[in-house]
């Protein structure tokens, strides 16, 4: 029974109500919702629906949301359950049989519409808003896999739909259907009665190719199809955009079953169908043309048809098969059989179509690389330097696992058929295979690679990956650099007592560094890492080292007094480090001389002691320096030279030295590319070139399209890069506790105006801007977003300016360091503007708290004269420059650390914490991070810690990312919020 209410009846449908409305062009779809459902969208209105159980239509007020306005509010809905995951049954419309979802838009679509079959309200249930989110992501997901065609709508508008999609993406889509709640299509079906709701698939189908009609659209792209925002009539590109779409959700998936006559001597591959929404009825192409094969409906030889082309513009010998009556197989050649045996059963894969190979002719043959067989290289640098011999690595073909023999290898190098008699069978062989049994060997590779290789387990041959196993003397290399670090006994003239994990760092830096590999030394900021090096340069000198150009196996060098010598250790560091490498050389090695190459009237000493320069100075005088003989060379906070095209890494790459060592607390602080560049220096040739080191590594770890390719990274890494963290067993219990604490503090009333004023006229001009432009201002919009949250004079620039009663921060660094200052407390204060800095300095000079501040301005020895004045506890109160001191620095008089401003890195805020929460400290570090509450700091406090998760695991992103945000996406994220 039917009755319809007069009268808007707002809590009559009980749960809200999320329902999706298809309309023509398929962007034009609407989201009724009902409730307090994505409060603040859309335009108030009524609606008629029939709400569970469905058997009654009733007139409700509710919202209408156009899609593109919905999208980014669904697509943040982070915590919805995803039902495309769950694994139920599709249900009573889980099939894509009903051809109105399955066919581009076309004639055979359109005229199925106004039979759309319904189904009742029952359904599995569950939060409707949620289960859009879902749909979104799903219909986001496809599209960036590129699964988007275009088309022509019912009415002959310009439409975007997702497809094609293979047997996985099908499943999903009856998945989802199965799973739509109630809720989520209340909305009748026009004219029916009693009250019919839509049929799930179709339903859903549409929601997805909305969005796929939402998303390709750009705001300035006037009337061009396809890309315009409003609907464009092209009813003359329909047949166009049916051949382009030929073979979305065609019904059927296609393979070729290859077969071959008793002797291998012809071959024909015989399409086969699988049916879309079961992938298991599979029948031959030629009994789904007789209709003998049951279960392809009645569009079978259709949707075969347009399998087949569709497959042809993949493999072009399927052309054949399109002049044909029935295109069910084909006769192969030779050079065909061998194209599919190379590169072209991957291009068919690729457009979901599979090969079938005969189970008794198979390709069984299986190619690896065997490295390290006869002599090896000496111990030392001359073994992986540039005057290293290549190699070359012998290939090991083997027929199912065992290995083929000589006479066996050249019958199959020999062999011009892709099918080839061995071991009394017949074996299908691939190309690369016989090219490789011709060739013998792979080569030439360097040392450095080969070892690479038998780290990874995988040698590069053309741009293919292939195994490779180690024997002899590089299995032995590869075992002995891969075993964990062994302490090592501390060395004579080394005044210090030094840690267990210290030890070992030192024995296996002397291990890597006495076989002429470089070696890059990651651990936390104030675990010892100059130190270290100091008992490296002691170890070194006590034992036979070679130099370069000196052959190792005739002893070490001898020196003025003939004392065994290693060369002279050159440091190059930041210009702040210089006075802490000097006194801690001092200090623990006394005795040594130590020498700084830095400043007017410079000259280089005739010791074999330390040198100590600045990246600044090694660059100016690379020239010099590289004519001197360095036995060691290390680059401290080797951070600086992570852009390998600077300036700064291509003239510390011309210093040579018989080792390297790197040292930073941050490998990586945006991309592989920074790791690259320190480990290239440190050990050359080891990753292979940029270009290769990006198309093997970084963008495929970043994609995340290999799971097991980060892990053989991690392989590859291990014996070069020492990563030792504070938490790590044996470290954490002889450091200081140390918490940390978000402290939000709000806005003042002229820092939300500002900030809301500030916030309208970019997005406004962000909007007007593409490419560089708009790039551009979108980073001068987050700056000047965090000046204000600063303080307002700094955003404005005022010469001079009223500080007190201005700033909430302001207002609680005051509170914060009354507090510590009355406990006899001290603390660092680091922003990462240098004109906050200087506004703080007067501010808290005002108030009468001395204070000292550090910035890049500041010349070296009133930089050193700072440091020992607040160690002394002269000032309670360290200003510093984020960028200028935030490594190198030892102040462990402070037990506070306060974040005035945030960094896009973590692990920069990190390093500059650990001045003083490193070794030497004796109380609890307490750091204090500033957060004005509802601003654009509060999201990029959360973004911080997803990114603190990757630069863990040596995979992090820039700031750059934020360039890339959509205007929705950013205008979300500098959104100023209400508190609480």
């Amino acid at each position: 029974m039917t009755a319809t209410q007069p009268a808007p009846t707002p809590a009559a449908t009980g749960a809200p109500l999320a329902v999706f409305a298809p309309s023509d062009p398929p962007r034009a779809g609407r989201l009724l919702l009902t409730g307090d459902l994505l409060l603040g969208l859309g335009t108030p209105g009524t609606a008629d629906v029939a709400p569970p159980p469905g058997d009654t239509t009733v007139t409700v007020q509710a919202r209408w949301v156009a899609l593109d306005e919905a999208l980014p509010a669904l697509l943040r809905i982070g915590n919805a359950p995803d039902p495309a995951g769950t694994r139920t049954s599709a249900g009573q419309d889980g099939r894509l049989a009903d051809s109105a979802a399955s066919l581009p838009f076309g004639q055979g679509e359109c005229r199925e519409r106004a039979g759309d079959g319904t189904v009742g309200a029952g359904g599995a249930g569950g939060d409707a808003l949620a289960f859009w989110a879902a749909a979104a992501r799903f219909a986001v997901h496809l599209v960036a896999r590129g699964r988007l065609l275009p088309g022509v709508s019912c009415d002959g508008w310009d439409a975007w739909r997702v497809g094609p999609l293979d047997a996985a993406d099908a499943d999903r889509l009856h998945t989802l259907a199965a799973a739509l709640p109630p809720t989520a299509r209340a909305v009748p079906v026009p004219g029916s009665a009693p009250p019919a709701l839509p049929a799930a698939t179709p339903l859903v189908r549409a929601f997805l190719d909305a969005v796929a009609d939402v998303l390709p659209r750009t705001p300035d792209a006037d009337d061009t199809p396809f890309a315009s925002r409003a609907p464009q009539a092209v009813p003359q590109l329909r047949d166009w955009a049916d051949e382009v779409a030929a073979g979305v959700d065609a019904g059927v998936l296609l393979s070729l079953r290859i077969e071959a006559d008793g002797d291998a001597t012809r071959f024909r591959a015989v399409v086969q169908l699988h049916a879309l929404d079961d992938p298991t009825r599979v029948a031959d192409l030629a009994g789904v043309w007789s209709g003998a094969a049951v279960g392809f409906g009645p569009r079978g030889r259709i949707d075969a048809l347009v399998a087949v082309r569709r497959a042809a513009r993949f493999w072009d010998p399927l052309q054949q098969l399109l002049g044909q009556a029935v295109p069910d197989e084909l006769d192969l050649t030779d050079a065909d059989v061998a194209d599919l045996l190379g590169d072209g059963a991957a291009r068919l894969a690729g457009a979901g179509v599979a090969v079938h190979w005969p189970r008794d002719l198979r390709p069984q043959v299986s190619a690896r690389a065997v490295a390290g067989r006869g002599s090896g290289p000496a111990a030392g640098p001359e073994a992986f330097g540039a005057g290293g011999e290549p190699l070359h690595l012998d290939w090991e073909l083997a027929l199912r696992g065992d290995p083929l023999s000589a006479e066996e290898m050249a019958e199959l190098a020999a062999s011009h058929r892709p099918v080839v008699r061995l071991r009394d069978e017949w074996v299908l062989v691939d190309p690369a295979s016989r090219e490789r049994a011709r060739r013998g060997t792979l080569g030439p590779v360097s040392r450095i690679a080969a070892l690479g290789a038998a780290l990874t387990g995988q040698v590069d041959d053309g741009g293919t990956p292939v195994p490779v196993v180690t024997t002899g003397w590089l299995q032995e290399l590869r075992e002995r650099i891969a075993a964990p670090p062994v302490p090592v006994a501390a060395p004579d003239g080394l005044a210090a007592v030094l840690r267990d994990y210290q030890l070992r760092g030192l024995g296996w830096l002397d291990r890597m560094t006495s076989l002429g590999l470089g070696a890059c030394l990651a651990d936390d900021m104030g675990l010892g890492k100059t130190i270290t090096v100091i008992a490296l340069h002691l170890r070194r000198h006590a034992l036979p080292h070679a130099l370069p150009g000196s052959n190792r196996r005739s002893g070490a060098r001898r020196g003025l007094a003939g004392e065994n010598t290693a060369g002279p250790t050159l440091v190059v560091c930041p210009a702040s480090l210089l006075g802490n490498w000097e006194r801690e050389i001092t200090r623990f090695a006394p005795g040594v001389p130590v020498d700084r190459y830095h400043g007017a009237g410079r000259a280089l000493p005739a010791h074999d002691g330390f040198v100590l320069t600045t990246y600044a100075t090694m660059r100016l005088d690379v020239t010099v320096l590289a004519a001197h003989a360095w036995g060691l060379v290390v680059a401290d906070e080797a951070q600086h030279v992570k852009n390998p095209a600077s300036g700064t890494a291509l003239a510390l790459r011309r210093v040579p030295s018989a080792a390297r060592v790197a040292l930073t607390g941050t490998p990586v602080e945006n991309d592989l590319v920074e790791l690259w560049s320190i480990l290239d220096w440190t050990t050359p040739g080891l990753l292979g070139s940029l270009e290769r080191f990006r198309a093997r590594w970084a963008d495929p770890i970043a994609d995340g399209r290999d799971p097991g390719l980060a892990e053989r990274f991690a392989r590859l890494l291990a014996p070069f890069l020492l990563r030792r963290r504070k938490s790590d067993p044996g470290i954490a219990p002889e450091l200081p506790r140390k918490t940390e604490t978000d402290r939000a503090v709000g806005l003042t009333r002229e820092q939300a105006g500002l900030y809301e004023a500030t916030v309208a006229e970019t997005m406004a001009r962000i909007a007007a801007a593409d490419g560089m432009s708009r790039r551009g201002l979108v980073l001068a919009l987050l700056t000047a977003l965090k000046q204000i949250c600063d303080h307002p004079a700094l955003y404005a620039k005022e010469p001079d300016p009223v500080l007190a009663g201005r700033s909430g921060k302001l207002e609680l660094l005051d509170e914060l360091l009354d507090t510590i200052l009355a406990e006899d407390g001290a603390a660092l204060v680091f922003t990462q503007y240098v004109a906050m800095g200087r506004l703080l300095e007067r501010h808290l000079r005002a108030r009468g708290t001395p204070v000292a501040f550090l910035h890049g301005g500041v010349p070296v020895p009133e930089r050193e004269a700072m440091v020992e004045r607040f160690q002394r506890g002269d000032v309670p109160v360290f200003l510093l420059s984020l960028r200028a001191a935030g490594t190198g620095l030892n102040l462990t008089r402070a037990d506070h650390v306060v974040h005035f401003d945030r960094w896009w890195n973590p692990a920069v805020e990190e390093q500059a914490t650990d001045r003083a929460y490193r070794i030497g400290q004796t109380r609890p570090v307490q750091v204090h991070r500033l957060i004005s509450e509802g601003t654009v700091e509060d999201r990029i406090a959360r973004l911080l810690e997803s990114k603190r998760a990757l630069a863990d695991a040596v995979l992090a992103g820039g700031e750059s990312a934020f360039t890339e945000l959509t205007d929705a996406e950013l205008a979300d994220l500098v959104a100023l919020r209400e508190k609480g």
